[in-house]
């Protein structure tokens, strides 16, 4: 399938956003709580852009490299280095950096993650890997596709996946939904599965997101047979994702409004206010928190998105990183 040409910008250091100031910072201490090493690569779809010779999408962005911010007496290193970002659709050979990516994408369950990261790998027309120009390690820094429920029901990965989510959701006015896309309706339901590392430049994201729908569209027309084109009409989205709550959340004596929850991907804040329906569930899995996180534990997010809210999406994501 076609691929729209790349884009090039210089986005500032990979540093999460969302809308209020609280959780701006926030968001703020759990990146740079993280360190990494690089950040990943990705494609990004764009009108009147230059595309490079090999098909590959680009783009430039700055490296938080913290952990080598030593100085000399005569020069000082700010902690940021210059990248080239880079596109591509998943193939074999990223099953090693995708997976590690996804390590943690059911909490500590014991699934066929292995089996989730072939199907993934097996779709190259919708999915784009993001990775740095002439990395020596071919690493994989972000992930992002949209798998039709229904098509891939019968895989045991998907099988485990619905199982976790069933038993995670204690919500009784939401389980009945949650049923139906994963059952009745699973055949118009796109899981859309989005990892990176913490401190990819977020200024990547609209076109990250770009790429994924542009494809999802491209797809219902350009599938090579009938059955494929309607598995990607999608109707609806189920998002699998992760924030900081606060303990007392669901109390009086908790926080309210902005407080109440960290988003640690920006778009998450935009997914969650579009909903259709959610709910959040407590994980086993801890991340090492900052003084100022203290009264936040990593909350699992699970929310279902309209179709059609998906230009509303594109828009507020735009919107929200040229801030």
């Amino acid at each position: 399938m076609p691929r729209k040409p790349a884009r090039h910008c210089r986005p500032a250091r990979g540093l999460p956003l969302s809308f209020s100031p609280f959780a701006r910072s926030m968001a703020r201490i759990a990146s740079n709580n993280k360190v990494t090493h690089k950040v990943q690569n990705s494609r990004f779809p764009g009108n009147n852009l230059p595309s490079s010779s090999d098909g590959r999408m680009e783009n430039h962005g700055q490296i938080d490299k913290s952990e080598d911010s030593s100085s000399s007496d005569d020069e000082e290193f700010d902690g940021t280095v210059q990248a080239n970002f880079e596109f591509f659709d998943p193939k074999p050979s990223d099953f090693h950096g995708v997976k590690i990516l996804l390590q943690t994408y059911l909490d500590d369950k014991q699934w066929d993650l292995s089996g989730l990261v072939d199907v993934i790998l097996g779709q190259p027309t919708v999915g784009t890997v993001v990775k740095i120009e002439n990395d020596e390690d071919d690493g994989i820094y972000s992930i992002v596709t949209a798998l039709n429920l229904g098509r891939y029901k019968d895989p045991e990965c998907m099988v485990d996946l619905k199982e976790f989510l069933l038993k995670a959701c204690h919500q009784k006015d939401v389980v009945s939904k949650l049923s139906l896309f994963l059952g009745d309706q699973a055949n118009d339901v796109g899981l859309l599965v989005s990892q990176r590392v913490v401190n990819l430049p977020p200024q990547l994201l609209p076109h990250l997101y770009d790429a994924l729908f542009d494809e999802v569209s491209w797809a219902t027309e350009d599938e090579p047979t009938e059955e494929l084109r309607k598995s990607f009409c999608f109707k609806f989205y189920l998002i699998i994702s992760k924030i900081y709550k606060h303990k007392n959340a669901d109390k009086q004596k908790g926080p309210s409004g902005d407080q109440t929850i960290v988003y640690i991907k920006a778009e998450d804040e935009i997914f969650h206010e579009l909903s259709s329906w959610s709910f959040s569930f407590p994980l086993l899995t801890q991340l090492v928190r900052t003084d100022e996180l203290k009264d936040y534990r990593l909350t699992g997010l699970v929310m279902a998105i309209d179709a059609s809210k998906i230009p509303i999406f594109r828009q507020k994501l735009h919107s929200l990183i040229d801030e």
